[in-house]
């Protein structure tokens, strides 16, 4: 029997190399570690609202408070039309899309630095903390869809001249429209995670971009406002053709058309892509240097 110390006894070493491509996605490791993902996408939407009085009651709370203040200051007011909606469904419906692009975005935009200690002390896909954000938000989203649909319905069959357009077929491409937003949000705030691993500024004036950002944005106001001279500007933004097909879809009302949306889908994509593989390449070291 030889003696496992003897120098005749060949020695095998094992090199633990971490995977450097940043081009790279680990889906087996997605995979291995679904059941962390569900745990964080519960831990994530209990958190948000944990030790307060009203709990999730704030996803029905936040948006009526936000669409009476437009109601207020930008219908009654202003005089910003709605083309023939009732004020209240017009934002809500602009709002529905809004709100779960925003919160992803400013979510996500922070999955690095925000993650810093779990990361440094157990491995597991960088990916999972972006993507349970993205995940536990749709569930706000679903719970503020009902507050919606309770608005719609007295306008549609609570009084007895209907102010908006039945429902229909098209109703079936709404789950299409939030994974379109899904993956411009995902992709944004992963690109700012990437910077804000290494910028901490950019932390500082997330809330100013999302801001201008909605301004920009057929949110508060119908894009047939919009001079027909600057209406190509206006679709450079790819928020612009997904809240105008939020409305077209549930209210009936928007200016969107074909050619328009692919191009949304288009932008939205080169940045999921590019915001993804940033993140993939400030992940390999990110720990090393926070």
């Amino acid at each position: 029997m030889s003696d496992p110390a003897s120098p005749s006894t060949p020695v095998v070493e094992t090199i633990i190399r971490p995977n450097t491509a940043w081009f790279t996605i680990d889906w087996r490791g997605l995979y291995a570690y679904r059941d962390l993902l569900r745990q964080l996408v519960l831990r994530d939407f209990t958190a948000k609202y944990k030790q307060t009085i009203l709990g999730p009651t704030w996803f029905f709370v936040n948006p009526l408070i936000t669409t009476l203040t437009f109601t207020l200051v930008f219908n009654k007011v202003i005089g910003v039309p709605t083309e023939g909606v009732p004020p209240m469904l017009f934002y809500l419906g602009g709002l529905l899309g809004w709100s779960y692009f925003a919160s992803v975005l400013g979510a996500t935009s922070n999955s690095l630095a925000g993650s810093a200690g779990l990361f440094s002390k157990v491995y597991f896909p960088r990916l999972i903390p972006p993507l349970a954000l993205t995940l536990s938000n749709l569930i706000a989203l679903t719970i503020q869809l009902t507050t919606f649909l309770a608005f719609y319905a007295q306008a549609r069959w609570g009084t007895a001249v209907p102010t908006v357009a039945a429902p229909g077929l098209r109703w079936l491409a709404f789950p299409g429209l939030i994974v379109h937003m899904a993956l411009l949000a995902l992709g944004t705030g992963l690109l700012l995670s990437s910077f804000t691993a290494k910028y901490r500024d950019l932390h500082h004036i997330q809330g100013f971009i999302v801001q201008l950002w909605m301004y920009a944005s057929p949110v508060i106001y119908p894009l047939s406002r919009v001079p027909e001279k600057w209406q190509w500007v206006a679709h450079l933004n790819p928020m612009t053709a997904i809240v105008e097909a939020s409305r077209r879809i549930l209210l009936g009302v928007g200016t969107i058309d074909p050619a328009q949306y692919l191009q949304s889908l288009a932008i939205s994509l080169l940045i999921f892509f590019v915001g993804l593989f940033a993140y993939q390449r400030a992940a390999r070291t990110f720990v090393d240097t926070v």
